[in-house]
């Protein structure tokens, strides 16, 4: 059972989805070397989610914010070759590369029980899966903030979970993808 990457794509840009939303991607580099090197080639809005001058392999292992568009390169190379292989999740939202970029980098790091900072892998689409359904409402807000859609592979990756705040509760909602 193949997944076509034109599947994918109209999952990520469904036929309603109003002109002025954007469609992002936050690819995890440690997955596979093949994100680093497409997110290099990719003449879209790109960026580094760790901030500072970082070390290549750090840089080059990092979560990287970058804008889509259904006709580009990556988008080709990340819906044909990282669907299934939870290369990094999706997100829909109307506000700034910047804004966005701003609002991400505030879960890459978080406490656990004793303090003790941890790297938050919410970029990974079986941590996303797993996290947004045991958010409050309040946990729900601040993750979403400006974003209006989560995007990620279910567990076979025969389908697209998409996750939107709905009355201060989480919808998820399951769009089958068609196969080859």
């Amino acid at each position: 059972m193949t997944i076509t990457q034109s599947a994918v794509r109209e999952a990520l840009w469904p036929e309603n989805l109003p002109s002025r939303m954007n469609v992002y991607a936050i690819l995890d580099g440690a997955r596979d070397k093949r994100i680093f090197e497409a997110v290099l080639r990719t003449y879209q809005e790109k960026c580094c989610l760790f901030a500072g001058d970082l070390p290549w392999q750090v840089e080059q292992a990092a979560p990287h914010l970058v804008q889509l568009d259904p006709d580009e390169a990556l988008t080709r190379v990340v819906c044909q070759q990282g669907w299934g292989n939870a290369w990094g999740i999706f997100l829909r939202t109307e506000t700034s590369f910047v804004r966005l970029r701003k609002h991400l980098r505030r879960f890459l790091r978080v406490r656990d029980e004793r303090g003790k900072w941890m790297l938050f892998r919410y970029y990974d689409p079986r941590v996303m899966r797993i996290y947004l359904p045991t958010c409050n409402a309040h946990e729900l807000e601040t993750v979403f903030g400006p974003i209006d859609t989560f995007v990620v592979e279910d567990a076979g990756a025969v389908r697209a979970l998409e996750y939107r705040m709905e009355r201060n509760k989480l919808k998820i909602t399951e769009v089958p993808l068609p196969t080859a």
